[in-house]
């Protein structure tokens, strides 16, 4: 197997779109060599942990409604190319990510890391929910077959924060600036939302390069 390192925010649009793209790439080559592992990077490292309304994050990121409904209009473009439906209207809050970073790595212990990733994007971007509320970050791991009373424990102390935070530094440290951001066999760097076709090409290639 080789190692599919990902960089991701679930508040990220792109890395919504960049998932269904390589999913799609997977799912076309279902005996490819990747073993996926999701890494922590915050968007917005200086978000307060209460997060904020989401009409005074695109003031203050986009510097309005109107600019930031032109970035919203490509995004959407292609998530319909994805086969994906944002539903800007319904998200009301940006949150801090922190917990939902935390959530994703003790997701990775046990397993279920895919199906948290999943369920916060679809949970954010689709179901307009606040995944940096505790209470539906503890749904979520429910829905992924996690201990939700174990996760509601976590979640209410500072485990793992340290290292998170940490993670999310080295990463800026090792070069990444954006998100997604894809490491192959520890080496290869691809960047941002590519194309299935693309992915689709790259396994292939790794498969001939490997004999399979």
């Amino acid at each position: 197997m080789i190692k599919l390192d990902i960089f991701s925010d679930p508040v990220c649009p792109w890395c919504l779109v960049g998932k269904a793209r390589l999913d799609a790439a997977l799912a076309e080559r279902p005996d490819h060599p990747f073993t996926i592992e999701y890494h922590p990077f915050q968007l917005n490292p200086d978000m307060p942990r209460e997060g904020m309304d989401r009409r005074a994050y695109l003031e203050a990121r986009f510097g309005g409604r109107a600019q930031a409904a032109e970035v919203h209009a490509r995004i959407d473009a292609a998530a319909a190319e994805a086969g994906l439906e944002i539903d800007w209207g319904r998200i009301e809050r940006t949150p801090d990510t922190l917990d939902a970073h935390r959530l994703i790595h003790w997701a990775g212990v046990e397993g279920r890391q895919i199906a948290v990733v999943s369920a916060l994007f679809r949970a954010y971007f689709l179901e307009g929910r606040d995944i940096g509320d505790r209470d539906v970050l503890a749904d979520i791991a429910d829905g992924a077959g996690l201990d939700a009373a174990m996760i509601r424990r976590l979640l209410a102390g500072d485990a793992d924060v340290a290292d998170v935070s940490a993670r999310d530094t080295h990463a800026r440290e090792r070069g990444v600036t954006g998100v997604p951001t894809h490491i192959v066999a520890q080496s290869h760097v691809v960047p941002g939302a590519q194309p299935t076709q693309l992915w689709v090409q790259l396994i292939d290639e790794i498969a001939e390069q490997i004999g399979r």
